[in-house]
């Protein structure tokens, strides 16, 4: 359910799981950890995170939720891999980005969203907490109070909306040509990039 393929030195990974709107499993979690870890061990300069299908991920699987899904550490490990993966990450949006989801996309570099993306997270709705690392990471995006408008305001934006908060950085009706076009000065530079993104 993660699918992996090599682009030219980019390295794609993608939540295949198109039937059920791309929704988190826990072993769809350990894989892309795994994913991300196996790219960081062989020197990938690049990495893009992107979904099959019309919709980039729904968030948790409900039904796993109901099994103990929201307090599981593979959410930490699956974020925090794509947060220390040494190259440059981006998140390819291709679709609406919901609940746990977010969490993936605010670990990477950056994010390039389709202009239909819509941008959501309905903990308050459905009586769960946000991951543990989301609050602080969307916060240093768009700010503190727009990342409350989201968590405890249930607000839903829209990816015009999104980029002027920052929580984007570009909307393309692309998405994959366009994180494919930000990875290449990375892909070119090979090690340097690392040796630039270790700087921040």
């Amino acid at each position: 359910m993660i699918s992996v393929r090599d682009d030219g030195g980019l390295r794609v990974l993608v939540l295949d799981r198109a039937d059920k709107a791309n929704a988190l499993t826990a072993a769809m979690l350990a894989a892309l950890a795994d994913a991300v870890g196996q790219a960081a061990a062989e020197g990938v300069p690049a990495l893009v995170l992107t979904g099959a299908g019309r919709v980039f991920s729904a968030g948790a699987d409900l039904g796993e939720m109901g099994q103990g899904l929201g307090a599981s550490p593979v959410w930490s490990q699956a974020a925090g891999a794509l947060a220390r993966f040494p190259g440059l990450t981006v998140a390819a949006l291709n679709g609406t980005l919901a609940g746990g989801a977010f969490g993936l996309a605010l670990a990477c570099d950056l994010r390039v969203c389709v202009p239909g993306a819509e941008f959501f997270y309905p903990v308050m709705a459905r009586g769960y907490l946000p991951q543990r690392d989301d609050p602080k990471r969307l916060a240093a995006l768009v700010g503190p109070s727009r990342a409350r408008m989201i968590l405890l305001a249930g607000a839903r934006i829209g990816a015009g909306e999104a980029q002027a908060w920052g929580l984007v950085d570009a909307v393309a009706e692309d998405a994959m040509a366009a994180a494919r076009a930000l990875c290449g000065p990375a892909l070119a530079a090979g090690a340097h990039g690392a040796a630039i993104k270790a700087l921040f």
